[in-house]
């Protein structure tokens, strides 16, 4: 936040009291008179937010979320989702109100605890923290969620969402009172600079290549793909693209072996094309709801996902990319 401090001319400022110049000085004022020295606070490194609040965000989001969940109404938690998250939830709760309008007919409240919280202190927006709970779905994975907001009179929303196994979490470099350190998207300490995760991530998806470990969410990945994209009558094309703009921004926290965990976006699409005298297979209730056009001869889908990884160090022995967790949802489809 930004705070303006007019300096008064040099004959008013002999008769300003010391005490009053101290007082002014710690006062945000909202002037553009001429002269005014703009005193930057968010220049300053600070932590993003206290554990205590970090609670209450965590807290809200969870009431919202099951609020929208139960209503399938999207507008019940856009207040307190962005990014990736927001795309997957709006779209997941949209198909659901257009196939039950009475709402969800299988709602369970989400319930989560043993909630900790990974606080990054740090200059600018935006501010951003983790939060690591378990949940009373998806077996006994971990939940992670990754908060941010943009100024001190916006929202805390959640712009990342991803399960991993518990144990996978990696311990973080924290200072002496308990604040992590954040990583900058431009670090060549890692093995990866975190803005071009998504990138190389989509380039893995199309070329393969030695950049991310094997595992579910790469090498398993690509081999179903491969065996997808030929079936009788049918041809199935992927287009992967990096998502890195705004709300889509990766995300990085030290872990104390040096590397990082960092979360991040990717955009995938699935086109399914059907050979002549051959129909595309129907698809289910929640994707014929998010498409457009008719469905004859092809079904293009569009999916966004978040992911988080384990970023080694650079020259880390291996020095491989390890996918820990991955959502993806589908946000729109057309046909043709």
């Amino acid at each position: 936040m930004s705070r303006d401090r007019c300096l008064p001319g040099p004959r008013s400022r002999r008769r300003i009291d010391r005490s009053v110049l101290v007082a002014a000085s710690m006062t945000a004022l909202s002037l553009t008179a001429s002269g005014c020295v703009v005193v930057h606070g968010e220049r300053e490194v600070l932590p993003a937010t206290t554990r205590a609040e970090a609670a209450v965000a965590l807290k809200e989001f969870t009431a919202a979320y099951n609020k929208a969940d139960k209503a399938y109404d999207s507008s019940l938690d856009a207040d307190h989702v962005t990014g990736a998250l927001s795309d997957i939830d709006a779209a997941r709760l949209k198909a659901g109100r257009a196939n039950n309008p009475q709402g969800n007919p299988s709602y369970s409240p989400l319930e989560l605890s043993d909630a900790r919280f990974t606080i990054p202190k740090k200059a600018g927006w935006p501010r951003w923290f983790l939060a690591d709970a378990k949940a009373n779905k998806g077996g006994e994975a971990r939940w992670l969620f990754v908060f941010t907001r943009d100024g001190l009179d916006q929202p805390w929303e959640a712009a990342y969402l991803t399960l991993v196994t518990p144990g996978e979490v990696p311990a973080f470099k924290k200072d002496q009172d308990g604040w992590a350190e954040p990583v900058p998207a431009d670090s060549a300490e890692l093995a990866v600079p975190p803005q071009d995760l998504s990138k190389d991530y989509a380039t893995y998806l199309k070329q393969g290549g030695d950049t991310f470990a094997a595992g579910a969410h790469t090498t398993k990945w690509r081999e179903q793909r491969a065996k997808s994209a030929e079936r009788p009558g049918l041809v199935t094309q992927y287009i992967d693209e990096p998502m890195t703009d705004g709300d889509y921004a990766p995300l990085a926290l030290r872990t104390t072996d040096g590397g990082a965990m960092v979360f991040f976006t990717t955009r995938h699409f699935e086109k399914q094309t059907a050979h002549t005298g051959v129909s595309v297979p129907t698809p289910n209730d929640d994707v014929l709801a998010l498409t457009k056009g008719e469905i004859k001869q092809s079904l293009t889908m569009e999916f966004v996902s978040n992911e988080v990884v384990l970023n080694p160090r650079r020259g880390t022995a291996g020095n491989q990319v390890t996918v820990l967790g991955r959502i993806q949802g589908l946000t729109s489809a057309q046909g043709e």
